[in-house]
């Protein structure tokens, strides 16, 4: 029975074999019938053509083809990526296949970090149409790349939320700013508004003087009583003898205690 199994077991084996093996005979039959480009000469072409943007990006010759747009992004997709591959240690396998619109070659680069595939597009002309390098990552970066663009995404919202909480927040204080420049703006009018009365004040100082002027009199009638009452208590005719040489005026209680 174990015999059987195994039997069994090599026999798909080896039918996946032939079909894997037989569908990479088609790609390169297909493109060699559609295009007249054999496996070896794709080959040779991928190869060469890694080598050059190889060389050319560590001479920094970049500018020179800044004019070509598929060379231009080509060297900028190696040069990304080379950051990941590291040091380029060897070229492990090619991938040819074609179509109506095309050839692509598919190359598998080893590098010290990580490894990368290399998709290498020709037209149905068979001009260089593009050439981008992936790089291949494990499970584990992929996963752990996804959490960090996760979390950054994340943080930013919730921090671009907090801002738009504060500035609706700070709306509380505007009607209070204005309001204390508003009463700052009343003052001055205030002021203004104040002065002209402080200087038409002194206006009631004419009567003031008026009185200050009556007060002689006053003075003047209370000396003549004073010499009246003298010179009836001293029984004189008339007070044209009496002297009053000044006037004080003595509290109250004096008056009480001398009752």
């Amino acid at each position: 029975m174990k015999r059987k199994l195994l039997t069994l077991g090599m026999a798909l084996i080896c039918v996946f074999s032939m079909t894997a093996c037989s569908g990479k005979a088609d790609t390169s039959a297909n493109a060699e019938s559609l295009y007249g480009i054999t496996q070896d000469s794709a080959v040779s072409y991928a190869d060469q053509v890694i080598s050059s943007i190889q060389a050319i990006v560590a001479q920094n010759m970049q500018d020179q083809y800044a004019s070509d747009p598929v060379i231009s992004a080509a060297l900028d997709s190696w040069e990304s990526a080379l950051e990941d591959i590291g040091e380029v240690q060897s070229i492990s396998g090619h991938t040819v296949s074609a179509d109506e619109d095309g050839v692509t070659i598919d190359v598998h680069v080893d590098g010290s970090s990580h490894d990368a595939e290399i998709v290498i597009t020709l037209d149905d002309e068979l001009a260089l149409s593009s050439i981008t390098t992936n790089v291949e990552y494990s499970f584990g970066e992929l996963m752990q790349n996804a959490a960090l663009n996760t979390i950054l995404g994340m943080g930013t919202v919730f921090v671009i939320l907090i801002l738009i909480c504060l500035i609706i927040y700070c709306f509380n204080f505007i009607p209070k700013i204005q309001a204390s420049f508003s009463g700052r703006k009343k003052e001055p009018e205030e002021k203004r508004e104040a002065a002209p009365a402080a200087v038409s004040a002194p206006a009631p100082a004419a009567p003031a003087a008026a009185a200050a002027e009556q007060n002689p009199m006053d003075d003047c009638e209370l000396v003549a009583v004073i010499a009246a009452a003298i010179a009836a208590s001293e029984g004189a005719p008339s007070p044209e003898g009496f002297v009053v040489r000044s006037i004080r005026r003595v509290p109250v209680s004096r008056w009480k205690a001398n009752k």
